[in-house]
């Protein structure tokens, strides 16, 4: 059985609630069936509806189960002209946490407790007593 070659212009034909087909990894999928099942609710597939949905599918951190539950609605894999080789996506299981990115993410801890100690500070050591 050969594998069916859809172009990203075919794709966008099927964007609506009952009529909707998405790419992710470069891979196309009806999932005209499961729109009213997913436990993400429809209107998050309705807005990737007709297009490549990988970076949004990676970004909500999908579990192997519904990695695994997607294949039996892939129908094809898009045309070489259309496929992306690169995705901006920090693939996430469900269950698992994003990777610490290394540049400044110390900051959004450092900060926040300097303005804490700060206010700590100002209350009982700056502030003027009134009795």
């Amino acid at each position: 059985m050969s594998t069916k070659v859809i172009s990203l212009n075919e794709v966008a034909q099927h964007k609506s609630k009952n009529d909707l087909w998405l790419v992710i990894h470069n891979k196309v999928y009806d999932i005209t069936s499961f729109v009213v099942e997913h436990p993400g609710g429809e209107e998050v597939l309705i807005d990737e509806a007709g297009k490549d949905a990988t970076e949004a599918f990676e970004d909500i951190g999908h579990s192997d189960e519904a990695r695994e539950m997607l294949q039996k609605y892939q129908i094809g894999v898009l045309d070489e002209a259309s496929q992306k080789k690169e995705y901006n996506v920090n693939v996430v299981r469900a269950g698992e946490l994003p990777k610490e990115q290394k540049s400044g993410s110390s900051w959004r801890i450092i900060l926040p407790a300097l303005a804490i100690l700060g206010a700590v500070v100002y209350k009982f050591v700056v502030a003027p007593k009134s009795h």
